[in-house]
């Protein structure tokens, strides 16, 4: 099994952690769910988690749900 050996120094690779072209993704990704975005089910559960902390808020004297004696 032969390949390529690809060798950089050090300061190259330093020098390239803050290129502005390190810090962006490229225009040309494509959107998957899950891995270069936010799975639709995570953002789902993620305005309902939102929605039972406020409503949790809103109601001082009383226990949360999961913490029910």
């Amino acid at each position: 099994l032969a390949g390529t050996r690809i060798i950089c120094d050090r300061k190259f690779l330093l020098e390239c952690k803050n290129s502005p072209v390190a810090r962006t993704p490229p225009c040309c990704l494509p959107q998957t769910p899950g891995v270069t975005s936010l799975a639709q089910s995570s953002l789902v559960k993620l305005e309902e988690l939102k929605e039972q902390n406020e409503s949790e808020e809103a109601m001082p004297g009383e226990w949360p749900r999961h913490m029910v004696p």
